[in-house]
């Protein structure tokens, strides 16, 4: 049988195989896609545990990671399906946010405004650093600002993986055409069971919520404002939407509480502690 050891370093050089054949150019464009979901498969299914990130091990083996970046920047999507394209942004994202923190990692602290180590530490990180991305120069925020809110579909938000706790479980697995519905679904029901996503608190009569909910207030009510029940009907836009997205998937006992309709919103302040596992369970 094969050590752990070993099958670590096979992933590896898998990935690193992978990535190299995206920068020189090799693979035929139908292939491209593919290439590139694999190679960042690998390198996430290594490095990611319930959605917290081995970076200390992450930047030893950086290759694949620079590599799949790398490639993103002449990847050409336009004509591509409506979840390739979402795939395609999804993952180039989290790869971006990864590769923004292995850059400086360990992160020093240049301000008390956030955690130590969080990737707010890095000046611009998400608003002035740029990247390349099929055929375009754009930061973090350009691509959640501009190119996302394209598809009207708030789930995407949850999806990105922002370096940091309070964000949507980074996944151990790259986002697919063919899986991303189900994966977006998956995501939504994990915001109920998550406190940092969304909570229904009796004892303090609250319904607390993550910040993105308000940060991408839009999205949410266009999508889910008017699907809320009549009783929220005095409630604000954003409050029916939120409600309306979590309510499906709670369970009967907490429905019947939002029911009596008794309870305040709080939006909580967005944890930024760097998602880090670097140091847990050996390594």
């Amino acid at each position: 049988m094969r050590s752990q050891r070993a099958d670590c370093r096979l992933r590896i050089g898998i990935a690193v195989s992978l990535a190299a054949l995206l920068w020189g150019g090799v693979l035929p464009r139908a292939q491209e896609s593919t290439a590139r979901q694999k190679a960042l498969d690998e390198l996430l299914d290594l490095n990611v545990r319930d959605g917290l990130v081995y970076y200390r091990a992450l930047k030893a083996q950086r290759a694949g990671l620079d590599g799949y970046v790398r490639g993103l920047a002449s990847a050409s999507i336009d004509a591509e399906s409506r979840e390739e394209k979402i795939a395609f942004w999804l993952n180039a994202y989290n790869a971006l946010v990864l590769q923004t923190v292995v850059n400086q990692y360990p992160i020093a602290q240049r301000t008390r405004e956030y955690p130590a180590g969080s990737i707010r530490q890095i000046s611009g990180a998400f608003e002035r650093l740029t990247h390349r991305v099929a055929g375009r120069t754009l930061t973090l925020d350009q691509i959640e600002q501009t190119i996302l809110p394209a598809f009207q579909d708030p789930r995407l938000y949850l999806a990105l993986g922002r370096g940091a706790v309070g964000s949507g479980r980074l996944r151990s697995e790259a986002y697919t055409a063919a899986n991303v519905e189900r994966q977006l679904t998956e995501i939504a029901n994990e915001c109920v069971n998550r406190a940092q996503c969304a909570e229904v608190d009796r004892v303090a009569n609250k319904v607390k919520l993550n910040a993105v909910f308000s940060w991408r207030e839009k999205e949410f009510v266009a999508a889910y404002a008017d699907k809320a029940t009549a009783v929220f009907a005095a409630r604000s836009p954003i409050e029916r939407a939120a409600l309306a997205f979590i309510d499906p998937r709670l369970v009967t006992t907490e429905r019947e509480f939002l029911e009596k309709n008794e309870f305040k919103v709080e939006f909580l302040p967005f944890d930024w502690t760097l998602n880090d596992l670097t140091g847990r369970a050996g390594r």
